[in-house]
């Protein structure tokens, strides 16, 4: 069976722009990628599992705070490259990226050395206007952009 992730797209509404906010992965592999390496904050869950109640466990977990109160909207599923189906829903509400306090993750580095190093599992968060947004996001994620603009008619 194909590895299941669920997240949360947020999004703030703030005249004159609509702005949403994606995450950078940390760790040593994404350390210098930036275009096509930003994603929502996400996690993989198992069966049983309710996509919602994962992605409002992720967001708090990857980010250091629980997801604003509001209403979600769901954003559908998609496959990616790597076969993974990835759940999203849009909520919208603000978060301070100067706050962000993400888990943390333990990884042989370097490789083959024999030392263990521990890493945040994201490492920055970022709002950004829907374009630039875009250009940042992993490819495979980057309709759940469009299916948002289209939900909100913008």
């Amino acid at each position: 069976m194909a590895k299941r992730s669920a997240g949360i797209l947020l999004y703030r509404n703030s005249p004159p722009r609509l702005e949403l906010l994606l995450v950078h992965p940390g760790g040593p592999f994404w350390a210098k990628k930036d275009k096509g390496a930003w994603s929502i904050p996400k996690g993989e869950y198992g069966e049983g599992e309710e996509p919602l109640a994962v992605a409002r466990r992720e967001f708090e977990e990857e980010l250091g705070s629980a997801p604003p109160q509001g209403a979600f909207l769901p954003l559908g599923e998609l496959v990616q490259p790597s076969r993974k189906l990835i759940t999203a829903f849009a909520l919208e509400g603000d978060f301070d990226p100067a706050t962000l306090t993400s888990n943390r993750f333990e990884l042989e580095w370097p490789r083959g050395s024999g030392r263990t190093q521990s890493f945040p599992e994201i490492d920055r968060a970022q709002w950004l206007a829907p374009a630039k947004a875009r250009e940042k996001i992993q490819p495979g994620q980057a309709p759940f952009i469009d299916r948002l603009l289209e939900r909100l008619g913008s």
